[in-house]
C-alpha cells in the first residue's frame, strides 16, 4: 500500500479517516438517536490513530459539528477536523445547493462556533451551485482565508474543469467526490489530483458495487481473512497514494474492522482483477 500518511502542509494525516455523516438522526437530519454512543464512536475513532476527521454543516444540519466539539475538544494538536458549507437542508434526505455568499459567510462563522475553534483545519465547498457565480460563492472563503479562519480549502463533486477554475480564485488542497469500485465515474478528476498533490477524498467509499464485483471481493477477502468491506477500503488505499479514507459508522465494532484495511496488502494481481 506503500505511504499510509499524506501531509496537509506540515501536519500528516493518517489515510484513513472518519466520516462523520451517520452520527445524525434519520436522512442525515436532526440528532443522532444514542448521542452517548456518538461520542464513544468519535473517541475511539481518535484512541484508534484517526486523525482526519469529516463532516459539514448541513449534517443534522448543524448538530454534527457540535457533537463533535462536545466529543473531542479541545482538539489534540495533531487532529485534522474538515468540514464544508453551502447547502440548505429542508428537511430529512433533501440537499439544496445554495452558493449565496450570505450563506457561505454564515455556514464559516457557524462552523467555527459549533465546532469551538478559532481556524477550521479544511473548509469545502458541499457544492457548486449552479444558479450562483463561483466567484461570488467564494468571495466569503477567500475573506476568511485571508482573516486565518480557514486553513485549507476543498471542494466536492467537481470535474477537473471547476477545480481549474477554483484554483483561478484560490488554492485548493482536496477533492471529495463520489468514488468507490463500484463507481469509478470520477477516475479523470482522481488522476488529476494525484498530478496536482492534491487530497482526493472518495465520499460513499465502501459500496461494492455489481453483483459480479461482490463475488471477486468476497474471494480476495476470505483469501486475506479479511471482510469485503475491509478489502474495498484496501483497494482504494492502493489505487492513488493521494486518497484519504472517510468511511463512517456508528458502531465502535466497525469502526475498528475499518481501520485494519490500512493493514491489508492486495497483490498487484488481485488489485488489477478487481479493477476491471
Amino acid at each position: 500500500m506503500g505511504k499510509t500518511t499524506f501531509k496537509f502542509g506540515e501536519l500528516e494525516v493518517n489515510r484513513l479517516g472518519y466520516g462523520a455523516m451517520q452520527l445524525t438522526g434519520n436522512g442525515v437530519f436532526g440528532e443522532v438517536e444514542d448521542r452517548e454512543n456518538a461520542i464513544t464512536v468519535l473517541r475511539e475513532a481518535v484512541a484508534n490513530g484517526v486523525n482526519f476527521i469529516d463532516t459539514a454543516e448541513a449534517y443534522g444540519p448543524k448538530f454534527n459539528e457540535s457533537l463533535i466539539a462536545d466529543a473531542l475538544s479541545p482538539f489534540q494538536k495533531d487532529l485534522f477536523i474538515a468540514t464544508k458549507g453551502g447547502f440548505d437542508r429542508p428537511g430529512p434526505n433533501n440537499w439544496v445547493p445554495n452558493g449565496a455568499p450570505d450563506k457561505i459567510k454564515q455556514d464559516i462563522e457557524g462552523s467555527l462556533q459549533r465546532l469551538k475553534v478559532d481556524s477550521i483545519d479544511l473548509w469545502q465547498l458541499h457544492r457548486i451551485d449552479p444558479n450562483v457565480d463561483v466567484a461570488k460563492t467564494l468571495a466569503p472563503v477567500a475573506e476568511a482565508v485571508k482573516e486565518g479562519k480557514i486553513k485549507n480549502v476543498g471542494l466536492s463533486e467537481v470535474t477537473i474543469d471547476q477545480i481549474k477554475q477554483v484554483q483561478d480564485i484560490l488554492p485548493v488542497v482536496s477533492v471529495q467526490n463520489l468514488y468507490n469500485l463500484g463507481n469509478r465515474q470520477w477516475e479523470s478528476v482522481l488522476d488529476f489530483t494525484a498530478e496536482q498533490g492534491l487530497a482526493f477524498i472518495p465520499w460513499f467509499p465502501l459500496a461494492s458495487g455489481p453483483h459480479k464485483l461482490a463475488d471477486k471481493i468476497q474471494a480476495i477477502a476470505e483469501k486475506h481473512k479479511a471482510t469485503t468491506a475491509q478489502i474495498a477500503l484496501a483497494w482504494l488505499l492502493k489505487r492513488s497514494s493521494n486518497i484519504l479514507l472517510i468511511p463512517g459508522t456508528k458502531s465502535v465494532e466497525h469502526l475498528k474492522e475499518n481501520l485494519k484495511a490500512a493493514e491489508i496488502e492486495l497483490t498487484e494481481e488481485e488489485f488489477e482483477s478487481l479493477a476491471n
